[in-house]
């Protein structure tokens, strides 16, 4: 009953902060982030070709992935897993790799910079591998990448949860931003480690008792 709360809660997470980027497409930018950049890098062509990038391919991922976790779906409605799967991995890796450019711009300087860059390289990576080990046939590395894909992609949603609780715990936006570039998604990788591993047991177990 925990876990199926907790999946409840994950999904409609990742729809409400899935819809997230549409808010920079109505009235003005001056809110969240973007008030603390600089009127250079706002107005930089290629930074906003980056940022939307980023934001508008993220979304949709975040938006979508959560379906692929549904047993049903992926035994029952396999037309719709590979659909949807394709939509995903696009999208991550178009988001993952803009990602990665705009970091250079992170507010906080080279700790936050480093930190959402690293994000961005996993997530590429682990989207890419997810890809190609199902092209390859192997299906337990590919659902484990896709493990550690989405939960790299729920950075997005334990961004938005950390930062205005480590805020008000430190009084100072700044330093809060620096650690959440790196609590937003580590100890999501460490949750995805720790299912994968309960995975393995569990199918351990089960051919161990098929074999007794």
């Amino acid at each position: 009953m925990i876990i199926k709360l907790l999946k409840i809660l994950m999904a409609f997470l990742a729809v409400f902060v899935g819809f997230y980027p549409f808010r920079y497409f109505f009235g003005e930018r001056n809110f969240g982030l973007l008030q603390l950049k600089t009127e250079e890098v706002l107005t930089s062509p290629f930074w906003n070709i980056g940022f939307y990038s980023h934001i508008i391919p993220g979304g949709i991922a975040l938006f979508i992935g959560w379906i692929q976790f549904n047993e049903r779906i992926r035994t029952k409605r396999l037309t719709w897993h590979r659909t949807i799967g394709k939509v995903y991995v696009c999208a991550a890796l178009v988001s993952s790799f803009a990602g990665i450019y705009i970091a250079c711009y992170a507010t906080g300087g080279i700790i936050a910079s480093s930190g959402f860059m690293c994000l961005g390289l996993f997530w590429f990576y682990s989207t890419f591998n997810a890809y190609r080990s199902i092209r390859e046939g192997n299906i337990n590395t590919h659902r484990e990448m896709m493990i550690y894909s989405y939960a790299a992609c729920l950075g997005a949603v334990t961004l938005r949860i950390y930062l205005p609780i480590l805020s008000a715990v430190f009084h100072d936006f700044i330093k809060a931003y620096l650690l959440v570039a790196w609590l937003s998604w580590l100890p999501n990788l460490a949750v995805a480690f720790y299912i994968i591993k309960q995975r393995k047991t569990g199918t351990k177990t089960v051919l161990q008792a098929g074999r007794a």
